[in-house]
């Protein structure tokens, strides 16, 4: 009678279930916006393998070649060796 046309008081309406509302609304809206931010922070698939996952031994050949105590032929070998992936897909 006189409490608004919904008859809640002062317009309020279902007050508990506004509020229960308003807050779904806001857990969702964090949601979606964690779910972006792990989206774009997260690197692509394929650059795992091209970032961190290096051989070991790839490095200590790299560091015997780098002291001088292989040549070029035996550290191209080498490295064929090692990781014969790398040294097609660097040809082609």
């Amino acid at each position: 009678m006189g409490y608004g046309s919904d008859g809640g008081m002062m317009g309020w309406g279902h007050g508990a279930l506004g509020i229960s509302n308003m807050i779904l609304w806001i857990v969702l809206v964090g949601l979606v916006v964690a779910a972006v931010v792990w989206l774009v922070r997260k690197p692509p698939f394929d650059t795992q393998q091209s970032y961190g996952r290096r051989s070991p031994g790839l490095d200590a050949l790299e560091e015997r070649y780098a002291r001088g105590e292989i040549d070029r032929d035996e550290y191209l070998q080498k490295k064929q060796d090692i990781s014969p992936d790398l040294t097609r897909s660097a040809r082609h």
